[in-house]
């Protein structure tokens, strides 16, 4: 059986194939989230990723494709892809999902959370009881505390304080010029003046690298941002009154394998949360959608 997995992000998509549970095609692209009463538009940029990661496979059609978007948690959204991507043919069967679900599938326990950090950031959770519960993934202008889209924010907040003699100088200036290609400060105001979520997210980068070289502003961004994500998961606590561990895997950039904010995150968890000792790939989630589905 063939079987076509995409995460859609608001940053980058990752599509992978695989037969008969073997991996065949690891391909990425550009983010694909969906926005309000833009679901017709995210289809249509999915599936020329998946077109493009057949083609490298020398596949005409798959059994079943599954779809784990952000942005498309909302019902209507989700069927209007789905709808849409099946119309394309490429495949017998398509299942669209939000891609913190995708993330959740991966996870392959009947209770637990999976907290999802890249462009935006949420935790969402199966109690023992059966129950789906969440914390944040309000998008980027109500919430997404950690993400992304935040510490890109934050870093561009703190330039602007330290230029104004408000808040201490930080080397995070030069980066972020370099970053956006400016030649000076007043171009990175321009500039974040009409940048997208997405290019907004992308800043997240150079406040990493600007840690890494022992910025004291950045790392305080960084460390506030591990903060706000490991609250997520721990607001959570209430709805898990049985004792015993409840395992929480850990997924997108900023929390994969390598990433940035792994190691801090599953620090600050409380009991009676335990992280996983790897980072899940939402990838693996589609097989086993797939499964449940039928």
């Amino acid at each position: 059986m063939i079987i076509i997995t995409a995460d859609v992000g608001g940053s980058k998509t990752t599509v992978a194939i695989t037969k008969d549970g073997e991996r065949m095609i690891l391909a990425r692209g550009p983010g694909a989230g969906v926005r309000p009463g833009r679901a017709l538009t995210s289809a249509t940029a999915i599936a020329d990723q998946i077109r493009s990661a057949m083609a490298q496979a020398n596949l005409l059609k798959a059994d079943a494709v599954i779809v784990g978007a952000a942005g498309a948690g909302r019902t209507p959204d989700a069927e209007e892809i789905r709808v849409s991507l099946a119309r394309e043919r490429i495949a017998g069967k398509v299942i669209v999902v939000s891609d913190v679900m995708l993330a959740f599938a991966a996870l392959g326990v009947d209770v637990g959370v999976v907290l999802v950090a890249g462009t935006g950031s949420v935790a969402v959770g199966r109690t023992p009881a059966g129950k789906m519960v969440r914390q944040g993934g309000f998008g980027w202008q109500m919430g997404d505390e950690g993400a992304g889209y935040w510490i890109g924010q934050q870093a561009l907040r703190a330039v602007g304080l330290a230029e104004d003699g408000r808040a201490p100088a930080t080397s995070l200036r030069a980066a972020l010029l370099k970053a956006v290609g400016a030649p000076d400060f007043r171009d990175v105001v321009g500039w974040s003046t009409v940048a997208t979520p997405r290019e907004v997210a992308n800043l997240s980068r150079a406040v990493v690298h600007s840690a890494d070289d022992g910025d004291p502003v950045a790392k305080g961004i960084l460390d506030r941002a591990a903060t706000e994500l490991a609250r997520l998961v721990n607001q959570l606590a209430g709805e898990f009154p049985n004792p015993g561990a409840i395992p929480v895997g850990l997924a997108g950039g900023l929390l994969s394998a390598g990433g940035p904010l792994g190691g801090p995150v599953s620090a600050l968890l409380q009991a009676p949360f335990v992280p996983l000792n790897e980072a899940v790939d939402p990838l693996l989630g589609g097989p086993k959608l797939l499964a449940a589905s039928a």
